[in-house]
C-alpha cells in the first residue's frame, strides 16, 4: 500500500527524523519511498516503511476507479489536474486509482471517425509523449503528468520529470515510445476508448467514476473532487476523508 508523504511524516513523528533527510544515494522523491523493497532499501527507510505498513489499515473495499480523458494543452485539464485530481490524489491514493487517457480529437468530424495522431502537431506530439509515459512508467504516471502540465513549457519538461520520478527509466525509452509505431498506437487506442464511450465527450477533460458518467459527478469532480471520491468509497473512510485525527504513541528524550 503506498502512503501519501503527509500521512508517512504524521504517522512518523520525531522517531523518522530519518525519512526527512534521504541519504545521497537515494534518487527518488519521498512519495515514493516505500513503494517498493527494492527503493526502501536504496533510501535507506525499510525499517521506516515496514513499520508504516503495519500500522496502516489493510483496504476494505475496491478503491474508487478514475478515469480521465484529456488533451495535454487543453487549460481546462491543466487546471483541473493542479487544482482538483493530483492533490486528490496525493491524499487518497490508497482509495482512488486513476486512470489518465490522453486523446487527440478532431471537432470537424463525427465522433464515430478514425482520425489518425499526426506527430507534427502540437498537441498531439505532446498527448503521445504522455501517452507513453504512463504506458511505461505506471503508478508514476499522474507524478510526472502532473509535474510535465504544471511547466510553462510542458515538452522541454519532460524530461526532468521522468528523472525525478522515474530516475531508474531512461528518456530514450519515451523517445523510442513517441517516435517508433507506439506512440501513435496507444494514442489512437485512446482516441477509439474516448468514442466508444455512451455518453460521447462533449467537453474535456471528461471524468468517469467507476466506468460511468453523469453530469452531476462531473461538475462534482471539476470542483471538489476530494469529498467526491471520500463519499464514493464505500469501505471505512480513512482518517483524512472523517477529519478523525490519528493519535500514535511516541517517545521521547
Amino acid at each position: 500500500m503506498l502512503l501519501p508523504l503527509s500521512l508517512v511524516l504524521l504517522l512518523c513523528g520525531h522517531s523518522c527524523s530519518v525519512v526527512s533527510h534521504p541519504k545521497p544515494s537515494c534518487r527518488y522523491p519521498p512519495s515514493q519511498w516505500c513503494r517498493s523493497l527494492e527503493i526502501a532499501i536504496q533510501c535507506k527507510v525499510l525499517k521506516q516503511c515496514m513499520e508504516l505498513r503495519a500500522v496502516a489499515p489493510p483496504p476494505n473495499a475496491a478503491p474508487v476507479s478514475v478515469s480521465v480523458f484529456y488533451q495535454s494543452l487543453c487549460p481546462a485539464w491543466r487546471h483541473f489536474l493542479s487544482q482538483q485530481l493530483f492533490p486528490t490524489w496525493t491524499m487518497l491514493r490508497d482509495i482512488l486509482s486513476v486512470h489518465l487517457v490522453p486523446y487527440s480529437a478532431s471537432k470537424d468530424v463525427p465522433s464515430e471517425s478514425f482520425v489518425p495522431c499526426q506527430r507534427q502537431e502540437p498537441e498531439c506530439s505532446v498527448n503521445m509523449i504522455e501517452a507513453c509515459v504512463v504506458e511505461l512508467t505506471g503508478a508514476s504516471g499522474l507524478e510526472i503528468i502532473s509535474c510535465m502540465e504544471s511547466s510553462a513549457d510542458v515538452v522541454s519538461a519532460a524530461r526532468a520529470c521522468l528523472h525525478l520520478y522515474a530516475p531508474a527509466l531512461s528518456w530514450a525509452s519515451v523517445q523510442s515510445c513517441v517516435n517508433g509505431s507506439r506512440g501513435p498506437l496507444l494514442v489512437n487506442r485512446s482516441g477509439a476508448a474516448a468514442r466508444a464511450l455512451s455518453p460521447a465527450p462533449s467537453h474535456l477533460p471528461w471524468v468517469t467514476f467507476n466506468g460511468v458518467y453523469t453530469d452531476e459527478q462531473q461538475d462534482r469532480a471539476m470542483s471538489s473532487l476530494f469529498t467526491l471520491v471520500c463519499q464514493l468509497y464505500q469501505g471505512i473512510k480513512p482518517p483524512v476523508c472523517t477529519g478523525v485525527p490519528v493519535h500514535l504513541d511516541r517517545g521521547y528524550c
